[in-house]
């Protein structure tokens, strides 16, 4: 973690103009220092051991040697926290997922000219902060430990009521934090609405990927879904998500209204329409990331009488949001990732009796 000093930031892309764009966004913050530019792999292991950078940005399309193969040798031999900057193509998508599995802090899309300087510098900014203060480089895993990996067997038809519902948010370190609990949570859950700081196309590859995880349905959320058992909607990148009441259940509404805490989709649309919608049936959960989003709808959903679960320090890649909302004592329960399974379904399972 970084403290009290600029961060130093190395920039690896093999484009002199997408070099130059990262940089001078960078450059804008006073936090920040750009100590030096790489064409490629080769290039950036020689400035790394003469630089000393606290946090590279990798791009993983690059001649002589690809992204993702730097990224494994270097988690393996010189750990330092990586922001993947990514195409929003197919396959590039496909990549930075990868990359996240390798052990690389966050993923956020290449710049292409949409963004001002101003924006396109604060969200570089935000990420490469929120790697500075990871607490590690190396890929995140669930202790191998039999509490680590809870397997519950599906609830019998009927368990929970049709209004409840199971709300997570996540940002740094969360797409890695998810692929720990959501496969050991049982088919024939309440619905399942996540929140993940993630840019467009990368969402729907989460949830696709998910998806051949888990032991129930996982997909993007499309506008106006029908929110049903056994089904866990991801917030499509770029888009907010709230919740809405539709007879006994819910559906899902999708709008570009402005970011909030510069993040879109936010976890704290998600929350609060939680509260207004669900109040008591709620059950929110809220994971590692850097940041407030997600504090002040978790109070929302805590003073609505739902169930909520912060992430604690100790498993946290950024004890951001988390710290914030327990900081609001908006928070009933602080559980490890490895405990997060048994938690939640605890949680359930009492809100089944309300």
């Amino acid at each position: 973690m970084i403290v009290g000093k600029q961060i130093r930031v190395l920039v690896v892309d093999d484009s002199a103009l997408a070099r130059r764009a990262i940089s001078d966004a960078l450059s804008r913050d006073p936090a920040l220092e750009v100590c030096g530019l790489a064409a490629d792999p080769y290039e950036a292991r020689e400035k790394i051991l003469a630089l000393h950078p606290d946090v590279i940005t990798l791009d993983l399309e690059m001649p002589r040697m690809d992204g993702l193969t730097f990224l494994k040798i270097l988690m393996e031999h010189h750990p330092l926290p990586v922001v993947v900057i990514s195409s929003l193509t197919q396959t590039g998508s496909a990549k930075a997922m990868e990359a996240l599995a390798l052990g690389a802090v966050d993923v956020l899309a290449k710049p292409d000219g949409k963004l001002g300087l101003g924006e396109l510098s604060h969200r570089l900014a935000f990420y490469v902060k929120a790697a500075a203060r990871a607490k590690r480089g190396a890929p995140q895993t669930a202790p191998a430990t039999p509490e680590a990996k809870p397997r519950f067997s599906s609830p019998p038809p009927g368990g929970f009521s049709s209004r409840q519902v199971l709300l997570i948010g996540a940002s740094t370190g969360g797409v890695e934090a998810l692929r720990t609990i959501l496969p050991r949570l049982p088919a024939g859950l309440p619905p399942i609405v996540i929140v993940q700081h993630i840019p467009p196309n990368f969402s729907r590859l989460m949830a696709e990927r998910l998806n051949e995880l888990c032991p129930y349905d996982v997909c993007e959320a499309q506008h106006g879904q029908q929110l049903r058992p056994g089904l866990c909607l991801v917030a499509p990148g770029d888009y907010h998500l709230a919740l809405q009441r539709a007879g006994l259940g819910y559906k899902v509404r999708l709008t570009q209204t402005p970011p909030i805490h510069h993040c879109r989709p936010a976890v704290d649309v998600l929350f609060r329409s939680g509260a207004e919608c669900a109040g008591h049936h709620a059950t929110g959960v809220l994971l590692t990331g850097m940041g407030v989003d997600g504090a002040r709808g978790m109070l929302a959903l805590h003073m609505a009488g739902a169930s909520t679960l912060a992430e604690h320090e100790d498993s946290c890649i950024v004890y951001g949001m988390p710290q914030a909302a327990i900081k609001l004592n908006a928070v009933d329960r602080v559980v490890t990732l490895s405990n997060m399974p048994a938690a939640i379904m605890q949680c359930l399972h009492e809100g089944s009796k309300q």
